[in-house]
């Protein structure tokens, strides 16, 4: 990772991000990507949820073109729409397989379902962090490392107050430290699922040839 993503490519990233923080719908799509297309009673039965409440949800992810359905008879089967979300699975399991020592989570091509508990707390992560702004903030420091506000400014194109109050909300929930170096505070990315999303965004953009594909 050595540049910046292009303004449209990171607009849609957020987007997409921002529609997964939420638990269920996670849930939902990590669901698709394990056992592929699956009809509205599979999801609600493993989910344990109403059925109205899945049908909506999948109703909106066909809105944000995550997911997409076929007939099939009387039944709608649903599937994930692009490779984009199924490639954040695969760097979540990653990240829980390194945090928890467990060699199945990060051997490739692996999948299965993470713990409820797991899934929950990564949605609300996500949720705190799934804003342009931040993800900006966060991609900078993960490119160019530890830096200042102004540097951070400079290198988003924005403004030194608009950045440091995203800072602070980043330092508040633990995606930054910060530490006095004479007259500047330093800025750092700390380690999480937050720089795994960023990382897996960037990795996914490089392995496409034709990147409007994204």
């Amino acid at each position: 990772m050595d540049k910046q993503l292009p303004f449209n490519i990171m607009k849609k990233a957020v987007r997409g991000i921002g529609y997964i923080g939420h638990p269920l719908r996670l849930r939902i799509l990590e669901y698709l990507d394990v056992h592929g297309a699956s009809s509205v009673s599979d999801i609600t039965k493993a989910m344990q949820e109403e059925q109205a409440i899945i049908s909506q949800s999948l109703k909106k992810m066909r809105e944000m073109n995550l997911v997409r359905a076929n007939r099939k008879g009387v039944f709608m089967y649903y599937m994930i729409q692009e490779e984009y979300p199924a490639s954040v699975f695969v760097c979540l399991r990653k990240l829980y397989g390194y945090m928890t020592d467990n060699f199945y989570f990060l051997q490739d091509g692996f999948k299965a379902c993470l713990p409820h508990d797991y899934t929950m707390m990564t949605a609300n992560r996500i949720k705190l962090f799934a804003n342009w702004d931040k993800m900006r903030i966060l991609e900078y420091l993960d490119i160019h490392g530890s830096s200042h506000v102004s540097a951070i400014a400079d290198g988003i194109n924005s403004t030194p107050p608009k950045v440091s109050q995203y800072l602070k909300r980043l330092k508040d929930d633990g995606f930054v430290t910060a530490t006095k170096e004479s007259r500047f505070v330093i800025y750092t990315i700390t380690p999480g699922v937050h720089k795994t999303i960023i990382g897996c965004i960037h990795k996914r953009y490089n392995s496409l040839k034709n990147k409007e594909d994204f």
